[in-house]
Formats: structure tokens, sequence, C-alpha cells
């Protein structure tokens, strides 16, 4: 099924995996699951990233927002993936105040992978999220990730929201500028600076 049919058929999936149909809920992550996994490595930074790969969070929030899918309400075909943004960007955040956490007390450090391992574990009944970005792809471009990696942590914070809304999201410029306070043409120059800088870098690492 090609993404634009994916989306289209959106709301229908999560009535039927709301339903308890497992293979909507797969259907969910094979559709949503790379843009996810963008998401994941724009909003990871680079302490993070060295203790935590990003896929393992990929499955975290997946496995969390299928647990209260209950909750997700349909309104229109992005609503969706905004929502996997805000679990991937709490989860991102729970890590962080843990990864401190173990700073402060060195003798309680567990590390974070294994923490994911035990909260798969604790959840009960939830289907195991199938994604497009598999493990063998990501090795397969593992050069070009490493580099995109290292690019995006030399962002400003506005950058890379900017292109998480955009480029990930696919918000218009007017949902942008809503969501920022901007007008539309400040969104149109905020977004172009954060692809120039993006790309900049990027072709010097």
């Amino acid at each position: 099924m090609s993404e634009n049919i994916s989306y289209r058929t959106t709301q229908h999936l999560v009535t039927l995996a709301k339903e308890g149909d497992r293979s909507a809920l797969n259907q969910l992550c094979q559709v949503y699951g790379e843009r996810v996994h963008w998401i994941v490595q724009f909003r990871m930074g680079g302490e993070i990233r060295s203790k935590l790969d990003s896929m393992d969070v990929v499955q975290d929030a997946f496995v969390l927002a299928l647990q209260d899918l209950e909750d997700f309400t349909y309104r229109d075909e992005g609503d969706f993936l905004r929502w996997m943004s805000t679990i991937v960007e709490n989860r991102i955040r729970d890590h962080m105040k843990e990864l401190h956490a173990d700073k402060r007390d060195i003798h309680k450090e567990v590390p974070l992978r294994n923490r994911l391992a035990t909260t798969k574990r604790n959840s009960s009944g939830a289907a195991r999220p199938m994604v497009t970005t598999t493990p063998s792809v990501i090795v397969s471009q593992r050069e070009d990730l490493d580099k995109l990696e290292k690019a995006i942590d030399t962002l400003r914070p506005e950058y890379r929201q900017a292109i998480i809304l955009r480029k990930i999201e696919g918000l218009s410029y007017k949902e942008i500028g809503d969501r920022l306070g901007k007008s539309v043409d400040a969104v149109g120059m905020l977004i172009s600076r954060a692809m120039i800088s993006l790309m900049n870098v990027f072709e010097r690492i």
C-alpha cells in the first residue's frame, strides 16, 4: 500500500485498532514508522544518542501509543503523526531526566536500553510494532545517518523544530505560523535558513 493511500485510511485504521484489530495496529506502525524514526532522529541530542539507539525509542513510542490509543481523537490526517511526535518528545524528555539522575548517583545507573526492555515487557497485550525503517536498512545507510545525526546536533533548536514541523509532520506554513506565533513569510524564511544550515553542515562533515 502506498504512503498516500495509507494516509487516507488512517481514520479507518485507528477505528479498527481501537477494536483490537492487530493487523490495523501493525499497519499504523508500518505507515508511520519511518516518519516517527525521523522525528526521533531530530529530537535526540548527542548526549542521549550515545546512550540509546534511535530505533529503541521508535519502538518504545509505538508501544506506548498503542497502549493509549483510546485516548487518541482523530480530526484530520495529520493528527496521528502529531500525536506520535508528542509521545516521542515526552519519552526523550523522560530519558534525559533518567540520564541526569544516573549522573547524580552512579551506583544506581541502569542502561536506558535496559529500561526500554522493561517497559516493553510490562506492556502486556501490546502488539509489537512493525516499522518500515528496519535495523538492516539503518546499517546499510549508517555512514549517511551518522553524518545527519552530527549535522542535526549543530542546528539551533528553532531550526530543528521548523524542519520537524514542515518536513516530517507535513504542516503548512500557516499551521506552523500558528504554532510558533509567526507570519507565513517568517515561517518560509525560517525553514529556508534551517535547510540551508543543515545542508551546509552535512556537506562539511
